[in-house]
């Protein structure tokens, strides 16, 4: 018997964290629960999750902390791209941006790495949202857990996660 790599959960208990699915629930996006797709293999990376859900690696939507300066923030960035810190310490004005430890993101978040979704956190925290989403008619999103992500218009993500647009992705260099 083969296995299935993708699944429609109607249960929003087994597919979405449960303070993924109550935020959904509090911002009016309850029919959200339904297209929550769940995975046997985990979707931790963008590459594990683009190749489960079947699309190309810059739709799905990574949701990074890092700390300015000390305190939280979210990034949220396309799945073929890097953030640029200095850009993102420029935006800030802070003096110095690092990437969150695993302990930050669990505390901030309430959500493991591999798993923080765009929005629904345990504290509010600024959010940038860099302008590459927005290629996108549709980008796919952790939903709370490492096995189950979401689709969203890209638009609909930015507001939901009342992100600041931004422009914080890494260039490449020509070769």
């Amino acid at each position: 018997m083969g296995r299935t790599r993708t699944a429609t959960v109607p249960s929003m208990t087994t597919a979405a964290h449960p303070r993924f699915a109550a935020a959904l629930e509090e911002l009016g996006l309850g029919e959200l629960h339904e297209r929550i797709r769940r995975f046997p293999d985990a979707t931790r990376t963008a590459a594990e999750a683009a190749a489960a859900v079947g699309c190309e690696l810059s739709q799905i939507c990574k949701s990074l902390i890092f700390a300015a300066d000390g305190v939280p923030v979210l990034v949220l960035m396309d799945g073929a791209s890097r953030v640029d810190l200095e850009l993102v310490r420029k935006e800030l004005g802070a003096e110095k941006v690092t990437r969150a430890k695993a302990d930050v993101v669990r505390e901030t978040t309430g959500y493991a790495i591999g798993g923080v979704p765009p929005f629904g956190h345990r504290r509010k925290t600024r959010v940038l949202a860099d302008r590459s989403l927005l290629e996108h008619d549709v980008v796919w999103a952790a939903a709370g857990n490492p096995h189950a992500v979401f689709p969203m218009a890209p638009k609909d993500l930015v507001a939901h996660a009342g992100a600041t647009l931004v422009d914080v992705r890494e260039q490449t260099q020509p070769s």
